[in-house]
């Protein structure tokens, strides 16, 4: 019988949360701050998902109701098996969604871009001088210089407390999975093989703690590679 770090790593692959969010709302940026409030509610959403049967725990029950429900959807015919058009037509439904999604972000990028010409462009004559690039030149390099200070001081502060990363053995795959599906194995405390709401919600707030280098309750873009770079130094 497989055992429940398997189930709950499947069903993470499957769901991986910050993946799903901002497939559903495609105006968020990856790269944005995220609060505690905004982690834990994204943790919970993840959850229900992976409850397939709704009993408030994570088990091989519920891993067996996904397959079953990942293969009523390629079975598009309902005649128990799937075919080589079946799993085309998935294969053409995904790349589908995967250019939507291509097309959003690049209209997201256009609009960052005219908001930083915006600010470039002191005088507002549209278009930026020497000057005006050599100052953004210089504003780069200070706040480059004020986030590897940061990092430096939270490295040194971990190192202090002796935090290390706890995703070692983790599968290849993207990091929204890697992240989830440790988190997910890390909650089973009691070793049972079944992961409850309650021990789900500690990991994660324990998760969101470690990346919150500077307890303010909101993880930044650094925070996470920091948190990232530490765990790969800690395997």
């Amino acid at each position: 019988m497989l055992r429940l770090p398997l189930t709950l790593l499947a069903a993470a692959s499957a769901l991986a949360l910050p993946v799903a969010a901002q497939a559903q709302d495609p105006a968020r940026d990856p790269g944005a701050d995220i609060t505690r409030a905004e982690f834990t509610e994204r943790a919970a959403k993840v959850f229900e998902r992976m409850d397939r049967n709704r009993d408030g725990q994570l088990d091989q029950a519920d891993r067996a109701a996904r397959q079953e429900e990942r293969f009523g959807k390629l079975d598009a015919d309902r005649n128990g098996e799937v075919s080589k058009a079946e799993m085309q037509a998935a294969r053409d439904a995904r790349k589908a969604k995967m250019a939507e999604r291509q097309a959003q972000r690049e209209v997201k990028s256009g609009d960052r871009l005219d908001r930083r010409f915006a600010a470039l462009d002191a005088d507002r004559s549209g278009g930026l001088s020497q000057a005006e690039l050599a100052a953004a030149r210089e504003q780069r390099g200070e706040l480059r210089d004020g986030r590897r200070a940061e990092r430096g001081d939270r490295m040194e502060r971990r190192g202090q407390h002796g935090e290390r990363g706890d995703h070692k053995g983790r599968k290849a795959g993207g990091r929204a999975m890697k992240m989830w599906g440790g988190m997910v194995r890390q909650a089973d405390a009691n070793g049972d093989s079944v992961v409850t709401r309650g021990e789900f919600d500690g990991a994660v707030a324990a998760h969101f703690a470690r990346m919150d280098a500077n307890g303010n309750g909101t993880v930044t873009a650094d925070e996470r590679r920091a948190a990232r770079a530490a765990m790969k130094s800690a395997r």
